[in-house]
């Protein structure tokens, strides 16, 4: 939820199985075929490693998305749509946050807010059409019906011919009063989540009745983020683990929002890094829900700090990248223009309008004055680097850094080049950066720069001939482009996409198509780990058996194919790889949230000895899966903490555990986290592995 600040006079507006070998080959590191940067004179050098072995999928054409509102009374100009075709916008959002949950479509209204002149939905569909990009259309949930619904689709894609393909149903409805927070507009009697995911099914049903072929979005919060963890009283599940099983087979994809905010700027340029294990948490209550194949949508995204200015643009281009990596098909900043706000001072001196657009409106607060209407802001310019980067087709691939100053993203170009987006976090200093390659090979005799300085009005473009390192500008995003060095390519596809045929606590299968554009001599499973690409088994037909896994443990891998030049190809797409814990073990152990808040929860483990002796005296330990993860207190146990890993002793009442699950014995603590916190998947009870449950 953001203020908008309208363009016109009104006032602020709530916004809204073949042959195969499964040999485990060791850690082999999968080295790139040409000269990697030597190490950089400088010391000081940030060392960034590509690794285009490693996939992490492909661009889609829904990417880059950004929000419009019907407020706006600037959205559909010309000028604005040339905007944002320049800046490649591959998806629009309408009608505009919180209003998709007052707006009536039919007569362009929306009670209680303030709709501009030319915002209609025909128009807002001229801009789209316009600048190539496809809509994402908001449902009016709170005040409309399923019928309506329904009729927007009918005029949308059968009497207009449209073709929208993507429909959320209302907007952050968990802030509908239920958990006391309410800015969401929702007059249904029945507010609760149960309702909103029973009521998704009617919406689906009846704008699939008008065309099969719309996608249907519902919503959904980001784990660490409020109400995650929230419970209504007499309930005994949040908003996600209520609405995730009751959507399973009737929503197409699921939304959410995310404005994480920070102190400053330097802890907000911190924080994209938290996004990937947010979105890894979500994708486990989906799975656990039911639901594991339904994708997600970051339908609104901004950092709450410093909106307008550099640092807002740098966590931008960082945001989309992340959660692009992590699996999502849009993400679609918040917003087109927005208004000023309280007048600031960002860290590189700049003024901060408090403006969440990406385009000046041009009005003032006091006698503090923006640019004139539509001049770009640098979260503008963040969102035209993205396609300096990449464009829909494109592979992202891996890469990082060895300093928290700069971040990276690379990209391998469907035409064989190679891309590396370079983000200097830091307000007064040069960052010197010494590039590494896996699995490419440059062209050592040249590269295109691209670059967005601090409190430029324009990307810079140039040509290089140093493709192993390269100096960033303070606060800036870089994007180096290389061509391959010719004859290091595999004219080989990547294989097809993997999956997961069989896991189980030690070991799993995993299964592809083969490649095309000539002949495998073998393929390759490997592990992501980091930069690294460890090598983990090989076969010479389309599946293959991993063992000696860690129990309780997630991996991605990629599938490559060799050629018989020796050779590889491009990675697979990614595939998540997850084992178990033993189904038989002297042990168990389950793991509940029992309450939370979004920065915290409270947990019960209980311990229960299946063997066949009694045990007295017990060490419980386990491991936090995040580093943002802590115990801050705990009851019926003694509990220490040391990095993440954790370790809970008796006290003196609870020490005796009866053979063969004759009792079980429990205890809890309260965790505190920033950003996710994935429970918990092994457990060892004085040494040894349990079942966990």
């Amino acid at each position: 939820m953001r203020l908008p600040r309208s363009l016109s006079a009104a006032p602020w507006r709530l916004r809204a199985a073949a042959a195969l070998s499964t040999a485990v080959l060791g850690a082999a590191l999968l080295t790139g075929g040409g000269p990697a940067a030597a190490d950089s004179a400088d010391p000081a050098a940030v060392d960034v490693t590509v690794n285009a072995a490693e996939g992490q999928g492909t661009i889609p054409d829904t990417a880059y998305g950004l929000n419009s509102a019907v407020w706006d009374s600037q959205m559909n100009v010309p000028e604005v749509q040339d905007l944002l075709q320049d800046a490649n916008v591959g998806m629009l959002r309408y009608p505009g946050g919180s209003y998709g949950d007052i707006y009536h479509w039919q007569d362009n209204t929306a009670p209680g807010g303030y709709v501009a002149p030319g915002t209609d939905f025909d128009a807002f569909m001229g801009t789209a059409q316009k600048i190539g990009a496809q809509p994402i259309l908001i449902a009016n949930y709170g005040s409309g019906t399923p019928e309506e619904a329904a009729g927007w689709v009918r005029y949308a894609n059968v009497t207009k011919h449209y073709g929208a393909k993507y429909w959320e149903i209302g907007n952050e409805l968990y802030g509908n009063g239920h958990y006391g927070s309410g800015w969401e507009h929702d007059d249904h009697a029945d507010t609760s989540p149960t309702a909103y995911a029973t009521n998704v099914a009617d919406f689906a049903s009846a704008m699939k009745a008008v065309d099969p072929t719309v996608k249907i979005g519902a919503v959904l919060t980001l784990p660490g983020n409020w109400p995650d963890g929230v419970m209504a009283s007499g309930e005994s599940a949040d908003w996600n683990h209520t609405v995730i099983p009751l959507i399973a087979g009737k929503a197409d994809f699921v939304i959410v929002h995310w404005y994480p905010g920070g102190s400053d700027a330097a802890q907000m340029l911190g924080v994209p890094s938290q996004l990937t294990g947010e979105l890894a948490q979500l994708r486990d209550q989906l799975d656990a829900g039911g639901a594991a194949d339904l994708p997600i949508a970051l339908t609104e995204v901004n950092s709450n700090v410093d909106e307008d200015t550099q640092p807002d643009a740098l966590f931008g281009a960082d945001t989309y990248f992340t959660a692009l990596q992590s699996g999502v098909f849009t993400v679609d900043w918040w917003d087109t223009h927005n208004g000023p706000g309280a007048i600031s001072t960002a860290p590189d001196g700049a003024t901060d309008y408090n403006d969440y657009g990406i385009l000046s409106s041009g009005t003032c607060v006091g006698s503090v004055c923006e640019p004139p209407l539509n001049t770009p802001f640098p979260t503008y310019f963040a969102i035209s680097m993205l396609s300096r980067l990449g464009r829909p087709g494109d592979q992202l691939v891996g890469a990082g850094t060895s300093s928290p100053l700069v971040s990276a993203h690379a990209v391998h170009r469907a035409d064989g080049d190679l891309s590396v987006m370079l983000i200097n976090k830091d307000p007064d200093h040069a960052q010197q950066v010494a590039l590494h390659y896996a699995g490419f090979t440059p062209d050592p005799s040249s590269a295109r720069v691209d670059t967005f300085r601090d409190r430029a009005s324009s990307i810079d473009s140039a040509t290089s001939d140093d493709v192993a390192s390269q100096s960033l500008p303070p606060y800036s995003i870089t994007t180096v482009t290389l061509h391959p060095q010719a004859g290091t390519s595999s004219a080989l596809s990547a294989p097809g996409a993997p999956h997961v045929t069989a896991a189980g606590d030690t070991d799993a299968t995993v299964s592809w198509t083969p490649s095309s554009g000539g002949t495998a001599t073998r393929y390759e499973v490997y592990r992501q780990n980091g930069t690294t690409s460890e090598l983990l088994a090989d076969s010479t037909g389309t599946s293959a058996t991993v063992h000696n896994l860690t129990p309780g443990t997630t991996f991605t891998w990629n599938v490559l194919a060799r050629d018989a030049d020796g050779r590889l190809s491009r990675p697979s797409e990614p595939v998540t790889v997850r084992t178990g814990t033993p189904q038989h073990s002297t042990c168990r152990v389950s793991f509940k949230v029992t309450a939370g808040w979004g920065n915290g929860y409270n947990a019960d483990v209980a311990i229960t000895d299946t063997g066949p002796n009694p045990i007295t005296g017990w060490t419980l330990a386990f491991t936090f899966p995040s580093a943002g993860e802590t115990v801050s207190g705990y009851w019926n146990s003694t509990v220490t903490q040391q990095g993440r890993t954790v370790v809970a002793t008796p006290v003196d009442w609870n020490s005796t555990l009866a053979a063969n699950g004759g009792n079980s014995v429990s205890f809890g603590f309260t965790g505190a986290n920033t950003g996710a916190y994935p429970p918990p998947t092994v457990f060892t009870l004085n040494g040894t592995v349990c079942t966990t449950t």
